[in-house]
């Protein structure tokens, strides 16, 4: 069958739905984030290597720039994660109603366990551990 619609006009209705470019910013931003972020975990990881539970509790719950920046980490890796694995999953799950229970699951996991790291850290940095 020959078409006689322009390729324009083939075109239209099958681009991105005008949400791309945010996601596509979002994921940079959080990547941007992560780095500072990651750097001082690294440092601060070294520097917690030679002590036990008592002295990791007290260098969490001494100032509180760290639990603060270690609630930044959580919190953004695990944005980012999820927006990562949304991307993937968008990509190559082709079945609507699998993607969709995918991306759910997606979310659900993402969600419950940056929720779980971000209250243990309050629950040791607030004097509950």
């Amino acid at each position: 069958m020959t078409s006689y619609r322009t390729p324009l006009s083939r075109a239209r209705g099958l681009g991105a739905a005008r949400h791309g470019a945010a996601h596509w910013i979002a994921e940079r931003v959080s990547a941007i984030a992560l780095v500072p972020l990651v750097l001082w975990a690294v440092f601060a990881a070294l520097g917690l290597a030679g002590t036990d539970y008592d002295g990791a509790v007290g260098w969490l719950s001494s100032n509180p720039l760290n639990p603060t920046l270690l609630v930044l980490l959580i919190a953004v890796g695990f944005w980012h994660m999820h927006s990562g694995a949304r991307v993937v999953i968008e990509d190559y799950l082709s079945k609507p109603s699998t993607r969709a229970a995918v991306l759910i699951l997606n979310l659900f996991v993402c969600t419950l366990a940056g929720a779980l790291a971000i209250f243990s850290i309050l629950k040791v940095a607030l004097g509950g551990a």
